[in-house]
């Protein structure tokens, strides 16, 4: 008998992400609650004192970058394979970027989630993977700039 490995390891990447989907489902994380996130939270984000004049320095036409985040956040939280890109790349290329940026950040997408609360282990989960994201962003901006010594520049970012 022989065995396919390759069609082995597709069956089982699928069926794990289906099972990613069908968990994040059942807590309330669908397509809709992550448009109603993403397009909640950038409303902040573009009305915030310290984060605002970041984002428009960059971006001035909302609805394509609106439609890239919900596919970055529909990869992270789905598993869906809808984005491509490198968000370290874009955020390593923003200077001055530091820890009182990314708890900004986190405590914006923290009170967003919070007053989207479909069911608290959504929030629980769709904030720890928000922190991870911001914490990886982070050390690596700080170790670009200040070398190993960087290595735990996220260890004081807020938790949801």
């Amino acid at each position: 008998m022989t065995v396919d490995l390759a069609a082995e390891a597709r069956n089982h990447v699928q069926r794990k992400r289906e099972e990613k989907r069908a968990g994040a489902r059942r807590i309330g994380i669908d397509a809709d609650f992550i448009d109603h996130i993403v397009e909640a939270f950038y409303a902040k984000i573009r009305e915030d004192d310290l984060l605002g004049p970041i984002f428009a320095e960059r971006i001035s036409d909302w609805p394509p970058h609106l439609a890239r985040m919900k596919a970055f956040w529909r990869s992270v939280l789905q598993n869906s394979g809808d984005f491509s890109g490198n968000p370290m790349l874009k955020h390593r290329a923003i200077p001055g970027l530091n820890l009182e940026h990314f708890e900004r950040w986190l405590n914006l997408f923290y009170e967003t989630l919070r007053e989207a609360e479909t069911h608290p282990a959504a929030t629980e989960l769709v904030g720890n993977r928000a922190r991870m994201i911001a914490d990886s962003l982070l050390t690596a901006i700080t170790m670009r700039r200040e070398g190993l010594s960087g290595g735990r520049a996220g260890k004081d970012l807020p938790y949801v």
